[in-house]
């Protein structure tokens, strides 16, 4: 598996220390980008947090998730969560290890007293003994956060003292990207009031023994969702419930549940969980198994296949200034593309990390992973191989049918009401639900006119 090293530096580390006017939670920021460009430590707030036991806490459950591995449960390595500021709130994002859960604490406006939340993104320092003093904050006594380096700081700073050096797989960069683009295609199908919300995630199983293993259903009945041993009309697929755990540390202040997912049509789907709060919302949201990352959704693929996407992504980004919504319809009289263009641009940038996702405002946000987001389109295996396949003539078009050969096989691709079917063993196991295969994907390449330069690009 192919990795790099994410290498994070802080002037300091994160702590919560005593203050003037009371305790001070002081979140350290490493590089980042804002609108002036790249800064090696950002400065997006500084105010009071308007319920700091519920923004403890929703920190802590984000740090959860980054530093666990909800399969295969080895040595963690974790990657300090994302913080953007958005203008009117912070977000505060992170990624399971095991690339199948992706965590996203909204602090809104509501939930913030100071000034103006700055523009960018960046990752903060979050350390054990941050970790400790957070769990131990309780009551609504005031709170001061700081996100980024003190006024005084910012002038003085000589140079990083705490740097951490993280693995960082493809794997991991291409999930976080796929796990955007599939909310995307979420609906609202359940909100459940704050009494049922507790008792229903607080039944949930808290490790992966026994009868937790693989995906349940959920189906709405009135206030509350009733289990499900098959996929009914209204059902939400819960894969992996004890992949929830880290919303039991919220649990006390919800104000209601929001569950998110696509129509099913039988086979086991991402969804998204999300806990209302005083002031901000906890999301998470989980790969359609405990095994299976978002890495390998394919969602993505389309996207990535095509020129004209790629060109509308790059005039799209330009007009993008860290809004907290992106209003499509705006974008597209910006741009002059219509605006099922722009939609499949910001599904491109997506990929990028260079937009999020937010299910409760149904509209993308713009953000700026401080990663090296090419990596992800670059060694993405299947548009690998598909680039490689189109850019070799192994492809063959005869009208709604296409031969593609590869290896030693030949595969027969046909097209049918807008949808590409093949005989490969993809196909057969998957039908569609993971994206496109290889010969598929080869197949749009060559029928879109794309000019593939020397295989990998």
């Amino acid at each position: 598996m192919t990795r790099s090293v994410q290498a994070l530096a802080y002037a300091r580390p994160s702590a919560l220390e005593s203050w003037q006017a009371g305790p001070l939670l002081g979140l350290e920021t490493a590089g980042g980008l804002t609108p002036r460009g790249a800064e090696p430590h950002p400065r997006f707030f500084s105010g009071f947090l308007t319920s700091p036991d519920v923004a403890a806490r929703g920190l802590l459950a984000v740090a959860d998730v980054a530093s666990t591995r909800y399969y295969r449960r080895t040595l963690p390595s974790s990657l300090d969560p994302v913080v953007t500021g958005n203008g009117d709130r912070l977000r505060f994002e992170s990624f399971s290890g095991c690339c199948g859960v992706y965590a996203r604490l909204d602090v809104l406006q509501e939930g913030l007293d100071g000034a103006r939340t700055g523009h960018g993104t960046t990752n903060v320092d979050v350390n054990n003994p941050l970790r400790e003093a957070l769990s131990r904050i309780a009551g609504d006594d005031p709170l001061h956060l700081r996100v980024g380096p003190d006024e005084m700081a910012v002038t003085t700073l000589d140079g990083p003292v705490v740097e951490k050096k993280v693995p960082l797989p493809d794997r991991w960069l291409r999930g976080f990207a796929e796990a955007q683009v599939a909310s995307a295609g979420f609906d609202l199908r359940a909100e459940l009031p704050a009494a049922e919300a507790v008792r229903f995630l607080r039944s949930l199983p808290r490790s992966s023994g026994g009868s937790s293993r693989g995906a349940r259903w959920v189906v709405p009945a009135g206030k509350t969702l009733r289990p499900t041993t098959r996929p009914v009309a209204g059902a939400v697929c819960l894969p992996g419930p004890e992949r929830l755990a880290a919303l039991q540390r919220v649990l006390r202040h919800a104000t209601s549940l929001r569950v998110y997912g696509p129509v099913t049509d039988g086979a086991a789907t991402a969804s998204a969980w999300e806990v209302v709060l005083p002031g901000m919302r906890l999301t998470l949201t989980l790969s359609p198994d405990a095994s299976r990352g978002f890495s390998g959704e394919g969602g993505v693929l389309d996207a990535l296949a095509t020129d004209d996407a790629a060109a509308d992504a790059e005039l799209v980004s330009v007009l993008l200034a860290w809004e907290p919504r992106i209003d499509t319809a705006d974008l597209a009289v910006q741009s002059g593309l219509t605006v099922e263009r722009v939609r499949a641009a910001l599904t491109r940038l997506g990929t990028a990390g260079r937009v999020g996702y937010d299910l409760a405002d149904a509209a993308y946000f713009h953000r700026e992973l401080p990663y090296d987001a090419d990596r992800a389109e670059r060694h993405n295996p299947r548009l690998v191989a598909a680039r490689q396949l189109a850019d070799s003539g192994s492809v063959v078009c005869d009208g709604d049918v296409a031969a593609v050969a590869s290896g030693e096989r030949r595969y027969q691709v046909r097209e049918r009401d807008g949808m590409l079917s093949c005989t490969c063993q993809w196909w057969v196991d998957h039908r569609g639900r993971r994206g496109p295969c290889k010969h598929a994907l080869a197949v749009r390449m060559v029928r879109r006119g794309i000019q593939v330069a020397g295989g990998v690009r």
